[in-house]
C-alpha cells in the first residue's frame, strides 16, 4: 500500500530501514535549523536569542528532550496550507537544572512570529499536563505575537486551555514565565497566573492593549516600552518580579531561582551543605541598627548578616520598596524572608507592600518554605489615597496569607512594632510559631508621642507648661508600656535575644520546626479578601 504524504522530502516508495533513518535525519535537521538563516539573523539583530539557544542556556548541557518536534498545523486558508513548518512555532520538552527535572516550552518568533495556533496550543497543553503529572517545575520562554489571526477562534480557545492549566498547576508545581519578546492581549494573562515573571529590558513588553489602541481610545501617545516594558512592570505595576539587561543574565537567574524551589508542593526545597557556621556571631548588628527608632537603616544589610554567606534573592526588588521579600538559606535550608525596609517610607505598610508580601507568603506556604518575618514597622500608611484605594481590604490580604500559612513561621522584632501593622506582620497572636525580639524592640498600640497625646490630653492642656508635661508623660508611657521586656513578660514574645546571636537562634529554631505538622479545616477553599 502506497502512503501519500504532502512532504516531497519523504518518499512514497518502499524503502529500507536505513533509508528511512536517513530521511528522519534530514527531517530532524530541518526542524532543528528553523525556517531560515535570514530569520535567525533577524532575531539576533533585535538582540534576541532563538528559542533553542534560550533552552540551551536554561537547562543543563545535553539534558533537553524535545516533545512533538515534528508537529505541524492542519489549518487551511489565507495561505497557511502552503506554509507548514515543523514545531509550529513552539518548542516543548523537558530537561534538568542542576540535575532536577524541569519542563519548558519556548515560542519560536521566527515561525509565524511565535503566534499561537491550534497545533501550537495543543503542544503547550501537553507539556503542561506532563509537568503537573510528573510534579516538576514549568518554565515558559515567551516571545510571541499573540493569537494566530488566520486560525480564528481556534487560537483563542488554545489560550483558554493554557489559562485553565496555569490555574490547575497553581500551588502544585512552580511556574515561571520568562518574557523575552512581546506579549499582548489575552496572552498576558498566562504569565500573570504563574508564580514568577522575569523580563528583559528593551526587548520584552506586556500589555493588554497596545500603544495604537491606547492612542485611538484616549489620545495618549506612548511607546511599547513606556506602556509595558520591563522597568514599568518591575517598578510601577508590580507585574514583573525580576528585570534584567540581557537574556543570558535573565536565564542564569531563572536557574538560581529554581535551585531555591522544591519540585512540587509535596517536596521540600533542596538543602545544600553549609560552610557558614551556625554559631557565627554578627556583632556588626549591634551598630548597624540604631536604637533610635526615628533613624533609618538598610534592612538588606541585616539580612546579609544573618543568612548563609550573605546571599539572598530579592523578589520584586523595585516595587513596593518599603517591604522586602527574599529567598535565602539558613543552615543550608531555604527560607522566605519578609522584612520592613526603614529606608523607604520608614518601613510602613501600604497597599502595594501588603499585596507584595501577601503573594510572597502564599507562595512560600504553597511550596513548603519556612517564613522568617523581620519587623520594624511604625504602622499603616495614613492618607486619603490609601483609604480610598482600599488599604483595609489590601492589608487584609497579608493578614489572611499569614493566618492561612501552615509552614514554620518565625518573627523577629528589631525595633518598632506598632498597632495593627504589628498584628498583621505575623505576630504570635495570629499563629507565628516563635517570636523573638531584640532589646531595642518597642511593641505598642502606637508610638509614645501619639499615645501620650491621646491618654494625657486633658492633663497636657491644663498644665502650666504643656511641653514639659507632654515630655514627662511620654517618658512615663515608655517606661510603663514600651520597655523591651513588656511583651516578653506577657508571653507575647518567646525571648529577647542578643542581636549578635540572631543567626544561631534562627537556625536552631528552624531545625526544630522542620517537622511541624499543622491541621487545616476541611473546606473546599477559603474566600480571601480581594
Amino acid at each position: 500500500m502506497t502512503v501519500i504524504n504532502d512532504d516531497p522530502r519523504v518518499s512514497a516508495e518502499p524503502a529500507t530501514t536505513r533509508e528511512r533513518v536517513a530521511e528522519l535525519g534530514l527531517v530532524r535537521a530541518e526542524a532543528l535549523a528553523g525556517p531560515s538563516e535570514k530569520a535567525t539573523a533577524a532575531q539576533h539583530a533585535k538582540g534576541k536569542l532563538t528559542a533553542r539557544e534560550r533552552i540551551e542556556l536554561l537547562l543543563d548541557p545535553g539534558s533537553f528532550r524535545e516533545v512533538e518536534q515534528l508537529r505541524r498545523h492542519r489549518a487551511t486558508g489565507f495561505g497557511l496550507e502552503a506554509k507548514k513548518p515543523y514545531t509550529d512555532g513552539v518548542i516543548t520538552g523537558w530537561g534538568t537544572v542542576e540535575g532536577r527535572t524541569v519542563f519548558v516550552y519556548a515560542h519560536d518568533f521566527r515561525i509565524f512570529g511565535g503566534a499561537l495556533g491550534e497545533a501550537h496550543a495543543t503542544k503547550i497543553h501537553k507539556i503542561m499536563d506532563m509537568a503537573i503529572a510528573a510534579g516538576a517545575p514549568l518554565v515558559s520562554l515567551n516571545d510571541g505575537a499573540g493569537a494566530r489571526i488566520q486560525e480564528g477562534v481556534s487560537a483563542l480557545a488554545g489560550y483558554g486551555g493554557i489559562f485553565q492549566r496555569n490555574t490547575k498547576a497553581s500551588g502544585v508545581i512552580p511556574q515561571i514565565s520568562v518574557m523575552l519578546g512581546p506579549c499582548a492581549g489575552g496572552a498576558a494573562y498566562s504569565p500573570a497566573l504563574t508564580d514568577f515573571v522575569f523580563m528583559v529590558r528593551d526587548t520584552s513588553q506586556m500589555f493588554i492593549t497596545g500603544p495604537d489602541v491606547v492612542k485611538a481610545v484616549t489620545g495618549e501617545e506612548i511607546t511599547q516600552n513606556g506602556l509595558g516594558g520591563a522597568d514599568v512592570h518591575a517598578e510601577t505595576s508590580g507585574v514583573a518580579h525580576f528585570a534584567y539587561d540581557d537574556e543570558e543574565t535573565c536565564l542564569a537567574e531563572v536557574r538560581y531561582l529554581l535551585s531555591l524551589l522544591p519540585q512540587n508542593n509535596r517536596a521540600f526545597p533542596p538543602c545544600v551543605p553549609c560552610t557558614d557556621p551556625q554559631s557565627r556571631r554578627s556583632d556588626v548588628l549591634l551598630d548597624l541598627v540604631p536604637a533610635d527608632g526615628n533613624r533609618p537603616y538598610d534592612m538588606t544589610k541585616v539580612i546579609e548578616e544573618i543568612v548563609d554567606d550573605g546571599e539572598y534573592l530579592e523578589v520584586h526588588e523595585r516595587w513596593a520598596r518599603n517591604i522586602i521579600c527574599a529567598l535565602a538559606r539558613l543552615g543550608g535550608q531555604v527560607v522566605g524572608i519578609v522584612a520592613n525596609q526603614p529606608q523607604a517610607l520608614a518601613g510602613v505598610l501600604d497597599i502595594e507592600a501588603s499585596e507584595k508580601a501577601a503573594r510572597f507568603v502564599q507562595m512560600c506556604d504553597a511550596f513548603n518554605i519556612p517564613i522568617l518575618t523581620l519587623l520594624d514597622v511604625p504602622g499603616f500608611l495614613p492618607g486619603v489615597d490609601q483609604e480610598h484605594g482600599g488599604i483595609i481590604r489590601h492589608g487584609a490580604k497579608l493578614l489572611y496569607a499569614y493566618c492561612n500559612a501552615t509552614v514554620p513561621r518565625i518573627s523577629l522584632i528589631l525595633r518598632k512594632a506598632y498597632g495593627g501593622a504589628y498584628i498583621v506582620m505575623d505576630s504570635q497572636s495570629i499563629g507565628a510559631d516563635l517570636t523573638y525580639a531584640w532589646p531595642t524592640n518597642e511593641i505598642a498600640v502606637m508610638g509614645a508621642e501619639g499615645a501620650a497625646n491621646v491618654i494625657f490630653r486633658r492633663q497636657i492642656a491644663e498644665a502650666d507648661d504643656p511641653g514639659a508635661t507632654r515630655e514627662r508623660m511620654v517618658k512615663e508611657y515608655k517606661a510603663e508600656l514600651m520597655h523591651p521586656y513588656y511583651a516578653a513578660e506577657r508571653g507575647l514574645v518567646d525571648d529577647v535575644i542578643d542581636p549578635a546571636e540572631t543567626r544561631e537562634v534562627l537556625i536552631s529554631s528552624l531545625t526544630m520546626l522542620r517537622s511541624k505538622q499543622a491541621d487545616v479545616p476541611s473546606r473546599k477553599h477559603g474566600n480571601p479578601p480581594q
